[in-house]
């Protein structure tokens, strides 16, 4: 199984047919000097819970900030829905349906739980808002419970349900979650991913999903990319790389940072 998963990796024909939702070719970021992502190739077709796992330190979290624009690739190419979004500003693609739910929550601590919803919504007009709201209610209930009550307040696992639901505000055709799971209970953890999934198949939401807790995110995906020190080292559907010893070694028994 991992030579099957590594040879589908280097022929780069893991993706279904079609043009993808976003394409990412050759990048490479730097932090000054350093160099973050080394030649970043990688698709995410509609439809798709696309998850991109790896140790800590991996780049995993400078490739999801890449494709929004900051810190930008000083080479490659990033296109979503066919268009180059390479160059252009945070903001820019934020009005593209991208929406993102950054590392840290990174939530509005002294505003509501309204007020950081209704931040989710004014990207777009707030035509929608009453309806948007009423679905992430639904979708999680405990921040209904809460809308009056200020973000900073909240656990960390509603804190991490707030930033989704923000983000999904905006209507996004991509969501972009970066490490939902960290520092959360498991059984939080559990009812975050139930969500995802939902979202993608009852809404048909396209995800991309970066992961440190690997058996959650190859459980939950369609297709998963392994990142090591700023390169894709290897991809295939999440089951063959569940199943693969490698990942399994490094990332699924104990060697999961």
């Amino acid at each position: 199984m991992s030579t099957a998963g590594t040879n589908i990796a280097m022929q780069g024909q893991v993706s279904p047919a079609g043009q993808p939702l976003l394409s990412v070719r050759g990048v490479k970021t730097y932090y000054g000097n350093i160099i973050a992502l080394k030649g970043v190739d990688m698709d995410v077709h509609e439809g798709e819970i696309v998850t991109l796992i790896g140790a800590n330190g991996a780049g995993k979290s400078t490739l999801m900030m890449t494709i929004f624009g900051n810190p930008r690739a000083r080479e490659g190419k990033i296109t979503y829905a066919g268009q180059d979004i390479t160059k252009m500003a945070t903001h820019e693609i934020a009005r593209m349906s991208i929406a993102q739910s950054p590392e840290g929550r990174r939530i509005f601590p002294r505003m509501t739980v309204f007020e950081n919803l209704q931040m989710g919504a004014s990207l777009h007009n707030m035509a929608h808002f009453d309806q948007d709201l009423e679905r992430v209610c639904t979708l999680f209930p405990r921040l209904k419970e809460r809308l009056q009550q200020r973000g900073g307040t909240l656990s960390g696992g509603e804190q991490q349900m707030l930033a989704i639901a923000r983000a999904l505000m905006s209507r996004p055709k991509l969501l972009l979650l970066d490490e939902p799971s960290l520092g959360l209970a498991p059984l939080i953890v559990k009812q975050i991913f139930e969500i995802i999934k939902e979202l993608n198949e009852k809404d048909g939401m396209t995800v991309f999903l970066v992961e440190q807790n690997a058996y959650h995110a190859l459980k939950l995906a369609h297709r998963g990319y392994v990142m090591v020190t700023g390169n894709i080292t290897m991809s295939g559907t999440g089951k063959e790389l569940l199943e693969n010893p490698q990942v399994r070694a490094a990332y699924l028994e104990g060697g999961h940072h």
